[in-house]
């Protein structure tokens, strides 16, 4: 493999692995912010006892994340040097505005919040993880208009053979960002909600009358079915997005071949990317393809064959990884749906609760496959239309990349099997007295 792919492959890795820690810790921290409010609120100790027992997985994933999370922005100076001489002027300042700012402020109030049981006010303490929160949802921002600018660059111009800012407030309202943020954020609250579902689940298959796990499932079911909601409303606002703004990539994710008005979805699709067409195709839905683009049935959705070659993103793992993330959510959206319906039930069905435990990775699956569309879904480009991928990468030999690349796959398995270890075991505890 040459330098380019070795980098991608490096880069693929670091962010995978950081992004096995980022959204629990999204979704963790609004549900531990809502149970100190009832305790806060009510005075009920079941909810302290609810928000120490989730707060110390929270803990564990943040502190694992943080190390993960630290390694990632240094490869924008080493294996693509290229692209951050480029659009550093850009992308720099979005990612010190992040660390600076929203990641500092997570961190000090989480510091408050961990130590300051009973050391500082309940109000005190509740604002704290409020402000965790907050600042990780802000973190999360920052992070994902950097990305969002990769996308669909705005708000620059090119002078002196770089993209340097030339207009802020167009960069932090770039749509494309948006609708990212919106989707990212809404997948790592569902996850969370699903998490809570699962543990949950676990301890009602071994004591159905564990009073502690019963709320706890109560409390995340009706959130879970919330943010299964918005994770869809969100991601069709996206596709529109995408189909306006990168048509190359809503074809890839779809095996469109041929430009077509009226284009229809199809149930069951499987493309022959050698031959440029699909050797499977059935159980179509006429005009759904151009309605879920364009809000038009009849609308003109062009096809891959009218884009240059070179200009195509890769087709078969961008659309295997749309399909399989679209299957998950309807998997997702039934389960959240069932919970919520029996969430008040004394007793509740078995086969529910060991869905709901096997289902604690599929959230992770799932967002990482969202992920994969949006990154391969952009090649050959690292900047949409602006810059290509092999013009970016660090004039550095494969043998460096290489080793580097061994070296983060065995320190970050490492980390990863630590963090579901220490989850799992803390998890499997349950509130201790």
């Amino acid at each position: 493999m040459d330098v380019v792919m070795l980098s991608r492959l490096q880069f693929a890795v670091a962010v995978f692995f950081h992004f096995i820690f980022v959204p629990l810790t999204l979704g963790l921290s609004i549900l531990l912010a809502y149970m100190e409010t009832r305790y806060v609120m009510t005075g009920d100790e079941m909810w302290k006892k609810q928000t120490k027992f989730w707060g110390k997985l929270f803990i564990i994933n943040f502190t694992l994340g943080v190390v993960t999370g630290i390694t990632l922005e240094f490869q924008f100076g080493t294996n693509w040097s290229r692209y951050s001489e480029y659009v550093g002027d850009i992308f720099g300042s979005l990612l010190a505005i992040e660390a600076t700012v929203a990641f500092f402020l997570e961190s000090t109030f989480l510091a408050v919040w961990h130590f300051g049981w009973n050391r500082v006010g309940k109000k005190t303490h509740l604002f704290a993880i409020w402000m965790v929160a907050i600042a990780g949802n802000i973190s999360a921002l920052w992070i994902i208009i950097a990305n969002g600018w990769m996308q669909n660059p705005v708000g620059y111009v090119l002078r002196n053979g770089r993209a340097e800012l030339d207009n802020f407030l167009t960069v932090v309202q770039n749509p494309y960002a948006w609708g990212i943020y919106a989707h990212t954020v809404s997948s790592a609250w569902m996850l969370g909600g699903f998490f809570v579902l699962g543990v949950s689940a676990w301890h009602l298959l071994r004591n159905a009358d564990n009073v502690f796990f019963r709320r706890s499932f109560r409390m995340a079911a009706p959130f879970t079915l919330v943010m299964v909601a918005l994770v869809a409303l969100a991601g069709h606002h996206q596709g529109g997005t995408v189909a306006q703004l990168q048509p190359a990539k809503l074809a890839a994710m779809e095996a469109q071949w041929e430009t077509e008005k009226n284009a229809p979805f199809h149930m069951l699709l499987i493309p022959d990317v050698a031959n440029e067409t699909n050797s499977v195709q059935a159980l179509s839905v006429p005009g759904l393809m151009s309605w879920i683009a364009y809000g038009d049935v009849n609308a003109e959705v062009k096809g891959l064959k009218d884009f240059p070659k070179e200009d195509r993103p890769p087709v078969a793992p961008t659309f295997w990884s749309f399909r399989i993330m679209l299957a998950l959510g309807g998997l997702f959206a039934l389960l959240a749906l069932v919970s919520f319906v029996v969430r008040n039930a004394s007793v509740k069905p078995s086969r529910l609760l060991k869905a709901l435990v096997w289902c604690i990775p599929l959230p992770y699956v799932a967002i990482m496959l969202g992920w994969a569309v949006a990154e391969i879904g952009r090649q050959p480009w690292i900047v949409y239309n602006l810059m290509r991928t092999t013009d970016a990468v660090s004039p550095v030999p494969e043998s460096n990349v290489l080793i580097s690349l061994v070296a983060f796959i065995v320190v970050y398995s490492a980390l990863g099997a630590l963090d579901i270890l220490l989850l799992c075991k803390y998890a499997r505890k349950g509130p201790q007295e």
